[in-house]
């Protein structure tokens, strides 16, 4: 019997010498220390080992249980410290490569060109307002003279969120909003997101358009015209030709669209201004009586005009950029360039 003990012994130190990871470590622990293992079961045979031998069984029973359990722990913790090593290894770092530098933000082009138009009126004496972007019926369309069976409707492609609430398509609402509460002379600018139903590589369902207004006694078209002019030279060049072109919009009377001398060709015509050699840049005109009327203004006392442009569009035709989608997609080898 202390025979069978000893070969117990000797074959679990070889199957420990062959073991090459902890899983295999724990499967010879389990084999002949474990509740069913070998040794126990020597253990729970004692008592068919001669009466004269059994003291002497269990003493060496005991003594290659501990020293099983001793060597074990030694393969167990040098198996462990092992595979530290090797994913140290595996995972070690380089100090002598270069440092990863750190990437530094930009302002958006979109909000540089907003900032840069508010900065240029805010020098004309207009000041900046700002109004919701879920908007009634009412201000969006009807105050400023576009009644529900009014054709202008169908132009602004807009999402209803109910029969009388609106995404807002323009900024104009806050013009409407203002002049209710505050008499004349009134000189505002409001920038703001919009959104219409309208996507392709010159259009986004949502955008940002910068409207403006002014309201006192003896406005004229003159006075559009001067404005416009230094803030369009200011923005694209003293040398920028521009042009007033008649046009139509349902809350000003007369209305004209501004076009400029095309970035792009310098004039000469391509592919962006048509062969036009011009690049309408945004709309404006007097405005019309019948919204004085909506904000109980005197129409007899007071003129006024009123401009907008799309924010996308300036930014598209002063930095040279061909798809509006650029704005939005977060590319930092093109935002980095602003």
């Amino acid at each position: 019997m202390i025979e069978d003990l000893q070969r117990l012994e000797n074959n679990a130190l070889a199957e420990l010498q062959e073991a090459s990871n902890q899983e295999q470590i724990l499967l010879i622990r389990t084999k002949y220390l474990g509740r069913k293992g070998l040794l126990t079961g020597q253990l729970r045979n004692i008592a068919q080992v001669p009466e004269e031998q059994r003291a002497l069984f269990g003493k060496r029973c005991n003594e290659i249980k501990i020293f099983l359990t001793s060597r074990i722990e030694e393969e167990l913790n040098k198996q462990s410290q092992n595979e530290k090593e090797n994913k140290l290894l595996k995972e070690k770092i380089d100090v002598t490569l270069p440092g990863r530098a750190i990437k530094y933000g930009r302002i958006h082009p979109i909000t540089q060109i907003s900032n840069e138009i508010c900065s240029i009126f805010s020098s004309f004496g207009f000041s900046i307002v700002e109004g919701p972007e879920i908007e009634l019926d009412y201000y969006n369309f009807e105050a400023l003279n576009i009644p529900k069976d009014h054709p202008a409707r169908d132009m602004q492609d807009t999402f209803y969120i109910e029969e009388n609430i609106v995404l807002r398509t323009h900024t104009s609402p806050v013009q409407v909003r203002v002049m209710e509460k505050v008499k004349p002379p009134v000189r505002i600018l409001s920038p703001g997101k919009v959104y219409r139903r309208d996507s392709d590589v010159s259009h986004t369902p949502m955008f940002h358009q910068i409207e403006g207004l002014l309201v006192d006694e003896g406005i004229t078209f003159g006075d559009l015209k001067g404005i416009l002019t230094v803030f369009l030279k200011k923005i694209f060049g003293q040398e920028t030709k521009i042009r007033f072109r008649p046009s139509f919009f349902p809350f000003t009377e007369p209305s004209a669209e501004v076009d400029i001398c095309c970035v792009m060709c310098r004039g000469k015509g391509c592919r962006v201004c048509g062969q036009s050699g011009w690049l309408e840049i945004l709309g404006s005109g007097m405005v019309d009586p019948a919204v004085f009327k909506y904000v109980n203004y005197n129409s007899e006392k007071y003129t006024g005009f009123a401009f907008g442009l799309g924010v996308e569009r300036m930014a598209m035709l002063k930095y040279g950029i061909s798809d509006i989608r650029l704005f939005y997609e977060n590319d930092f080898r093109f935002l980095r360039q602003f």
